[in-house]
């Protein structure tokens, strides 16, 4: 395993795969990304809330996350949502869940010293490769309407200054100097200065082309049906779509990564690996800012609103995204009107001076791991590769373990060279 020419499949045209294609090609492996839509980022990376947000780390394997689940399951607005139809996926999945609560603390510390960590890839990659993806460094405010919500905020920051996160609070009227266009009465807030903004599609799209400049050979349109390794050899294969009748055609790499968001699991499945993800929907609005009214009224400061777990983006001067909830349904990817109806509601009530006549829905499927951490690092097979299940964070980790995985990879099959990083490279698995 010491050629020059070691060949690398990366399954999934996500955010994580395609960071993953760029690290893996940086450290001058040849990769191949495989993804089933025509472009990048046309699923779980197409829409989603904008924030790169080590403020929002908490993961959340809480009591009170299920005593919350328990009492809105029978109310289809709320913000969390379960299907209380049984399934072994979903029963075997919460049972894990459950058991991770006493590593709340733990997990909420380690997700915040990724998220700072993958600042620094994140912004070093795009400028370096000239991406522009509306990208904000104003800040990110939680708000709490209620003493009980502020305090727990209290003990969070906490957690978040152990992984190395200063976070602030501050009261209504500095709420108000923060965010002047915010409406409503509140009991107080957490400011973190540090955190950011921008659009996870343009993000995307552009860390693809630097990719493809790299040398990564983008396939586009490749319905992966199976994936096989032997350890020293993996296979990828695809339906072939302009064969007649159908058929397959099978692609033979040295090495294979999974970054397939929430069909990571099965593909684990396929190699032996136990990678147990739950598709978690949450859903957003973009609203189009059509006139100059619209673009004052509107937030340029993003916001957290613990209460309703919505979270907001000025996606540059006409655009302003607000995205959140979460719904244990399944594989389903419906776009359900009683759970866009909040999110238009919220607008008008925070920002009354916002136009909400031009609403985009959308609905994307979180992957997530019982712990709330994503899966990094090994599978059980030697050239077999595992980077996701990053739940809520995908855009907010990515570009850390996308270095982080390549360090391994590249370890693997060049094991006397450092990584780039020349740092011990963290592996977390399930």
């Amino acid at each position: 395993m010491t050629s020059t020419a070691t060949s690398i499949a990366v399954i999934g045209g996500g955010i994580t795969g395609v960071t993953t294609a760029y690290a893996l090609a940086k450290r001058g492996l040849t990769v191949t990304l495989f993804e089933k839509n025509r472009y990048v980022a046309m699923e779980t990376s197409f829409a989603n809330g904008g924030q790169l947000s080590a403020s929002n780390a908490e993961v959340w394997n809480h009591w009170s996350t299920i005593l919350k689940g328990m009492k809105w399951m029978l109310t289809s607005d709320a913000p969390l949502l379960v299907n209380p139809k049984p399934s072994w996926h979903k029963l075997s999945w919460f049972v894990e869940f459950i058991s991770n609560i006493p590593h709340y603390e733990r997990n909420t510390v380690a997700s915040a010293r990724l998220a700072i960590d993958a600042r620094d890839h994140l912004f070093a990659w795009a400028q370096a490769e000239g991406v522009d993806f509306d990208l904000k460094k104003e800040g990110i405010l939680h708000i709490y309407r209620e003493k009980k919500g502020f305090d727990h905020a209290g003990e969070v920051s906490k957690m978040l200054a152990q992984g190395g996160l200063p976070r602030r609070a501050v009261t209504p009227s500095e709420m108000k100097a923060i965010e002047p266009t915010l409406a409503g009465t509140y009991y107080g807030g957490y400011f973190t200065e540090s955190d950011s903004t921008g659009d996870i599609h343009k993000f995307t799209t552009g860390m693809a082309r630097a990719a493809e400049r790299l040398g990564v050979q983008c396939l586009y349109g490749q319905d992966v049906l199976s994936l096989h390794s032997d350890g020293a050899k993996a296979e990828v294969t695809v339906a072939n779509s302009a064969a007649e009748g159908g058929g397959h055609v099978t692609h033979q790499f040295d090495g294979l990564v999974v970054c397939a968001g929430v069909e990571s699991r099965s593909f684990a499945a396929q190699l032996g690996d136990r990678v147990n993800i739950y598709p978690v929907k949450g859903y957003s609005i973009t609203v189009n800012l059509p006139d100059a009214q619209s673009q004052s009224a509107a937030p340029s400061v993003s916001l957290l609103d613990d209460e309703t777990k919505l979270v907001t983006s000025r996606l540059g001067a006409d655009r302003f995204r607000v995205a959140g909830t979460a719904e244990f349904n399944g594989y389903n990817k419906d776009i359900r009107a009683d759970r866009i109806r909040p999110l238009i509601a919220w607008v008008n009530q925070c920002f009354p001076g916002v136009n909400t006549r031009q609403v985009v829905p959308w609905a994307g499927l979180r992957p997530m791991m019982p712990n709330m951490m994503p899966r990094v690092g090994r599978g059980k097979l030697a050239n077999v590769f595992y980077n996701t299940g990053h739940g809520h964070l995908g855009w907010t980790l990515s570009a850390v373990t996308a270095d982080m995985v390549g360090g391994v990879v590249h370890s693997a099959f060049k094991p006397s060279v450092l990584v780039a990083t020349g740092k011990p490279q963290p592996v977390f698995q399930a």
